[in-house]
């Protein structure tokens, strides 16, 4: 016990000063900084130390002895517990200042390069049910509250449909209401739920790689359409007409009811198959005049109004006359080509994932749009002198990188390729400061702007629009 307590002190009265990574707050004690989750600046609290290191702390507090002015009350029952919205008790004013900060901070310290002044970020106008998609995890092993665990009760209903606990794979919360996705989210989900209850169709478990049902994927769309997506680990046919025919009666507005059986050791089901039931395979998000088609494993930005200011900043940052070849490097299902192809001689994307370029292909030819060309292919290998020579050089490269950033090699094919104007859309400030950095030799910083995309989380987007010197 007494070696347990000195690998893992009681810190008491710990000062929360500031805001870290990863939704945690910090303090600071005899020089030696203390990552602290559940708390914001202000707080004063006794701090459990789990995580011992030879520069840091990491705990959790386990008693409030002041509590911060800034702080409100959290709106959501599950808040602390599953895992999401971790800033629930800062006012979203606080949030959006601590992100541009973050923005600034990761672009002069890791960049190490000159920026304008940083233009005030765009908030969210919705803080709440601003998801298009939601995938809830159905387990057999459902968290339990210290509550019940004090209480010795025997546990019956151990079922849950919502969210994997942080750092738990096999225990899930069971979600009662969630204000990240509008209606009929919701409803959806406890339909489900009470109807698998009451028929004893068994939630999984992903110990013992048992039991019926999985997940559960639900996305909306500006549209009003909405798409329900249930994996199942084995094909009972009868059980599945029976579970979709209910759902369809009680949610006739639903477009589109699918379904993937999945056997495999793990929840993803982009390699799979996924079956129509009922239906559409497809809803469609809506932007100015655009329609995108939106399928199964179809990539969109999460917030469907947000991305449409996001978008509406890349392309205005990319200032297109009509007479430039645009490059969009990461182009997903082609949303950032499309949206700015009509602006544009010749829009050239370029995806890692086959059925996005598809995807891409179909919005379009929805949309009646000619002058865009899509491949398929890893973007250091894709993107060549071959490929300009065959396309044309760029006057304009958009892109848009997952959070690790870009490979060294795009950079490379990138300064080598000379664009007069590169836009970089990031949702990871830190490895996009990283780029420009290399960047710098060749481009300048011109313009820098940030957007919130994910309220009460610690997430934000950034635009930087890069200009030859």
């Amino acid at each position: 016990m007494g070696r347990s307590r000195k690998n893992k002190p009681l810190l008491e009265r710990l000062v929360i000063s500031d805001v870290a990574a990863e939704g945690k707050s910090l303090g600071k004690i005899n020089d030696k900084v203390v990552f602290v989750t559940q708390t914001i600046p202000g707080d004063i609290v006794d701090v459990q130390v789990n995580k011992k290191r030879k520069n840091y702390y990491e705990g959790f507090p386990i008693r409030f002895h002041y509590y911060s002015d800034l702080r409100i009350d959290p709106f959501c029952s599950h808040f602390g517990v599953c895992g999401g919205c971790k800033w629930q008790a800062l006012p979203y004013s606080e949030q959006l200042f601590y992100k541009q900060r973050e923005v600034q901070n990761n672009l002069v310290r890791i960049g190490k390069v000159e920026i304008p002044e940083v233009m005030p970020i765009l908030a969210s106008n919705a803080e709440r049910f601003y998801r298009n998609k939601l995938e809830f995890t159905f387990s057999n092993k459902r968290w339990l509250t210290q509550e019940e665990i004090d209480s010795g009760d025997e546990i019956t209903d151990g079922d849950a449909l919502g969210f994997h606990i942080p750092g738990m794979f096999d225990k899930v919360v069971d979600v009662e209401m969630c204000y990240l996705q509008s209606d009929p989210s919701n409803q959806i989900r406890l339909a489900i739920k009470e109807y698998a209850l009451e028929k004893g169709l068994e939630f999984f478990d992903i110990r013992a790689k048992a039991g019926y049902l999985r997940t559960l994927i639900i996305r909306t769309s500006s549209t009003g359409e909405v798409m329900v997506i249930l994996s199942l680990f084995n094909d009972d046919s009868l059980s599945r007409a029976d579970l979709f025919n209910h759902l369809i009666s009680n949610f006739p507005e639903v477009t589109s009811w699918m379904y993937v059986i999945n056997n495999k050791a793990n929840d993803t089901i982009i390699d799979l198959d996924v079956k129509l039931f009922a239906g559409r395979d497809h809803i469609f998000e809506s932007m100015e005049d655009l329609k995108f088609k939106i399928g199964p494993k179809s990539f969109y930005q999460t917030n469907s109004a947000q991305a449409y200011n996001l978008y509406k900043v890349a392309r205005a940052f990319a200032g297109l006359s009509g007479t430039e070849t645009v490059y969009d490097l990461y182009t997903g299902t082609g949303t950032i080509a499309n949206f700015v192809a009509r602006n544009a001689k010749k829009v050239v994307g370029i995806e890692y994932v086959p059925e996005a370029i598809e995807d891409a292909i179909e919005n379009s030819a929805i949309n009646g749009i000619d002058n865009t060309i899509f491949l398929a292919g890893d973007m250091k290998d894709m993107l060549t002198h071959s490929l300009f020579e065959q396309h044309g050089r760029p006057n304009v490269i958009i892109t848009d990188p997952p959070r690790a950033g870009m490979h060294a090699d795009v950079v490379e094919t990138i300064l080598n390729a000379a664009p007069d104007k590169i836009v970089y859309v990031s949702c990871n400030s830190a490895t996009q400061a990283r780029d420009l950095n290399l960047l710098d030799m060749r481009y300048r910083v011109a313009k820098v702007q940030p957007v919130d995309m994910f309220p009460h989380t610690h997430h934000v987007e950034n635009v930087v629009l890069l200009e030859r010197r």
